[in-house]
């Protein structure tokens, strides 16, 4: 059996035990413990903290995540860190709410409802929970791929008032193996078994500011979440939806977004189409999504953003956030690593 040591954090007084089997991150989850977190796969650096004693080692993780002169000085990813002695870990990140106050991490099983493309490459996968799954609009689930211990993270496009019924909106990637359950692999009545809810990218409670949602493709699945919650809670926040696509017929759930926008205090969608305006309405502008959000918002610094879609629109998006002096507390995104990149 592994030993078991005690890990300190700080600034926030939490200690947990964690095993060194462990890797941090999960152990964390396991005892209720929610740190920031990203991807989860030494990719994101979004749990990178720092160790100010004790003896941590870390599985392969990305150098852009956290760079060797990083590594030297005391920098360790929480998703790829062991601990083989007590520790005492600096969190740099950190949400005082989330922290002892998230939804316990759960594996439940879900059955397949309906599997339904639309547009030429992102479908939607609804899913009957066999029992109550809670999660905060904006979070994700990993979702395994059946008779493997692989697993992909989806976002949640619905909110828990759907009872039971949850839904994702997925692209699918060529040659991607949970892109093959969606052609004709995986049917109706199916079960796959969800892990989770994952994620901080969600709506925080007394919250006042303007929201401003930035998405492309899959993206859009946290941001209906989102949208949704706004229209169930009576939000009056005013609520603008900038989402990024080729052409309009990769648009999709245009009347749904309308649906809830007409129920929101101040809302207004804009699509924005970086390669042809042929077929759009004339509410769609061309461009690519963030140049249209800094030609529309001069007012960012003002606001709570929330991010979702390909790590290049995300990462466009975070440059152009910090350009504008948004503040990072007023910034929520959970940037996920390509399964085209990732050899799915």
């Amino acid at each position: 059996m592994a030993d078991s040591h005690r890990i300190r954090f700080e600034p926030v007084d939490i200690e947990m035990e964690v095993t060194e089997d462990d890797k941090i991150l999960d152990a964390a989850f396991r005892q209720g413990i929610h740190l920031m977190h990203g991807c989860r796969e030494g990719q994101c650096s979004a749990c990178k903290s720092y160790v100010l004693e004790g003896d941590l080692q870390m599985e392969r993780y990305s150098t852009f995540a956290c760079n060797d002169a990083e590594v030297a000085e005391g920098y360790v990813l929480l998703c790829r860190a062991h601990a083989y002695s007590d520790c005492t870990i600096e969190l740099l990140n950190f949400d005082e709410d989330e922290l002892l106050g998230g939804i316990p991490i759960q594996t439940v099983s879900a059955e397949v409802a309906s599997i339904q493309p639309v547009t030429r490459d992102i479908v939607s996968l609804r899913l009957t929970a066999g029992q109550a799954f809670e999660f905060k609009p904006g979070q994700y689930v990993d979702i395994t791929i059946p008779g493997t211990g692989d697993h992909r993270s989806f976002s949640m496009a619905t909110t828990g008032s759907a009872a039971g019924e949850i839904e994702f909106l997925i692209k699918k990637y060529p040659g991607g193996r949970f892109s093959a359950l969606l052609d004709g692999e995986l049917k109706a009545g199916d079960v796959l078994e969800l892990t989770g809810p994952y994620g901080s990218s969600t709506l925080k409670d007394g919250h006042v500011l303007p929201v401003v949602c930035v998405a492309g493709g899959a993206g859009m699945a946290p941001i209906l979440s989102i949208l949704r919650q706004l229209r169930e809670t009576g939000s009056t926040r005013p609520v603008r939806f900038y989402y990024g696509a080729r052409t309009a017929a990769d648009l999709f759930y245009l009347d749904l977004i309308a649906e809830l926008g007409a129920d929101l205090a101040d809302f207004e969608f804009i699509a924005c189409l970086s390669e042809s305006m042929d077929g759009a309405d004339s509410a769609a502008e061309q461009g690519n999504v963030t140049e249209i959000v800094e030609r529309r918002e001069p007012e960012l610094h003002r606001s709570e953003v929330y991010l979702c879609g390909p790590p290049p629109m995300v990462d466009a998006a975070l440059a152009l956030l910090e350009a504008s002096n948004v503040p990072n507390d007023q910034v929520f995104y959970d940037k996920f690593t390509s399964p085209a990149t990732d050899g799915v």
